[in-house]
């Protein structure tokens, strides 16, 4: 790190004051939605896309090492859910769900070189209500945000929404082709259902909010307790345009009654609409409906059809996602999948490599599911159906066709003509001690952003800090 990096990071240390997102509520204002957002006309400091490109990795990695070192130096001791992790560490904490009051939010530093050029006068920022401050991306926080992650061995788990939900909007489908009029009321009796909405007010276009969790069910759920939400969705259906499918980093740092904490770990302290309702402020607009996808839905969905065909032309045995490959193409089962999809340490392109093998395995199961010897076998449709519906908890008010418009939105943003990436971010690497490594969403982008995608007028393609950093 230069000399002046480092007096930066000492001088905020020192003289510490509120991310620019935690703004008082005598500031707010309310949005075209008629929603509380939270923000005043305050300019929130731009991210320099060209500034990113032009620092090395390798002083990245220095910064972060020194911010993650003095973070666990200084580690709170808070209530934080349970990790999952191998079974010689089940029982450690992980920086990455740690809470920490806002009195010692003093304690905060901005040790990055993506830090804030601007400060926020908000010191007062004490609102009682769930406020935000979040930024990156799924993707970015996995490829360069993995300091605390990889010095605890992989202590969660990432559970790949994307492939899961494919999967199970494509077998509704298949379901609904088959039974007819039946089928309406097959979906219905197999969905599990559970308190996730808020009473803010709606809007127009229909939301839907997919999160992958890694709570465990039956006998592991007695070994294993608590849970986080490693991925988080908006898939976002307009009344007119395209739909979108944007990404909210699981390391967002956010504000409930004045306690700083991640994200992922905010639907087990305040409980599920809490997380409906930190997303809502972080979009501006109403959470009409939730799906999580848990831990086993991809294992069971792949075991249900008694595997699947994967191919991969390099030799991996990699400890972090349990995978032990061999290259070329393997009948796999769940597992093996699950492991397969998860892969990244063993791969040289990385996020890039993960993201295309989780595309090999969606394109392999919808590729069995749909082939004539499943579509003519009503066992093997009902039995997929069932794994597909058991691994996922709905919200309170999903039905049957809550599900076909959540395909129909799913399908259009994932394709051609549709809208996806990431949030805005203004800093990836906010340290704050007890807490650790957090992510800073640029707010007033975000909810512009959202408003526009809400309404149907931003155009198709990729979005997002991840996706102005590559173009």
């Amino acid at each position: 790190m230069s000399d002046k990096s480092s007096d930066d990071a000492y001088k905020s240390e020192q003289n510490p004051s509120f991310p620019p997102s935690y703004k008082p509520s005598s500031k707010r204002h309310t949005s075209k939605s008629g929603y509380d957002n939270g923000y005043d006309n305050t300019v929130l400091p731009q991210f320099s896309p060209q500034n990113v490109k032009q620092r090395s990795s390798k002083r990245h990695n220095a910064n972060s090492i020194k911010a993650s070192a003095y973070q666990n130096s200084n580690e709170l001791n808070a209530n934080i859910p349970p990790s999952f992790a191998p079974n010689s560490a089940k029982r450690k904490t992980s920086s990455s769900s740690n809470v920490i009051s806002t009195s010692n939010y003093e304690n905060a530093s901005s040790n990055s070189a993506y830090a804030s050029t601007q400060n926020s006068s908000t010191n007062n920022a004490n609102s009682a209500n769930i406020s935000r401050n979040n930024s990156d991306s799924y993707i970015y926080e996995n490829s360069t945000n993995n300091n605390s992650n990889n010095s605890n061995h992989k202590k969660r788990k990432k559970h790949y929404v994307l492939i899961t939900i494919s999967l199970l909007l494509s077998i509704l489908l298949i379901v609904a082709a088959i039974l007819g009029f039946n089928a309406y009321h097959f979906v219905e009796s197999n969905m599990k259902k559970t308190a996730w909405t808020t009473n803010t007010p709606d809007t127009q276009e229909k939301t839907w909010l997919i999160l992958g969790s890694d709570q465990r069910e039956g006998a592991e759920a007695k070994e294993i307790t608590g849970f986080r939400m490693d991925t988080i969705l908006v898939l976002t259906k307009p009344v007119n345009g395209h739909s979108s499918l944007i990404s909210i980093p699981r390391d967002s740092l956010v504000s409930i009654n004045n306690r700083r904490m991640k994200i992922n770990s905010v639907a087990q302290i305040f409980g599920k609409p809490a997380l409906t309702k930190v997303v809502e402020s972080i979009t501006g607009h109403h959470i009409d409906h939730v799906a999580e996808i848990r831990f086993e839905g991809l294992t069971r969905v792949v075991d249900s059809m008694d595997g699947v065909e994967l191919c991969y032309n390099r030799t991996v045995k990699d400890r972090f996602s349990g995978l032990d490959w061999k290259a070329g193409c393997h009948h796999s089962n769940g597992a093996t999948a699950l492991a397969f999809a998860r892969m990244r340490h063993g791969d040289p392109e990385s996020d890039f490599g993960r993201a295309k093998r989780q595309r090999m395995v969606i394109s392999a199961i919808i590729k069995k599911a749909s082939s004539k010897d499943t579509l003519t076998n009503f066992d093997k449709v009902k039995k997929l159906s069932q794994a597909g519906l058991n691994s996922i908890i709905f919200d309170e008010n999903s039905t049957p066709m809550s599900l076909i418009d959540m395909e129909l939105a799913f399908k259009d943003a994932t394709g051609a003509d549709g809208i996806s990436g990431t949030v805005y971010w203004t800093n990836p690497n906010y340290i704050i001690r007890g807490i650790g490594s957090s992510v800073l969403l640029d707010d007033s982008k975000n909810i512009e952003l959202f408003n526009q995608l809400s309404a149907g007028t931003h155009a198709p393609g990729s979005v997002g800090t991840l996706a102005e950093m590559t173009h």
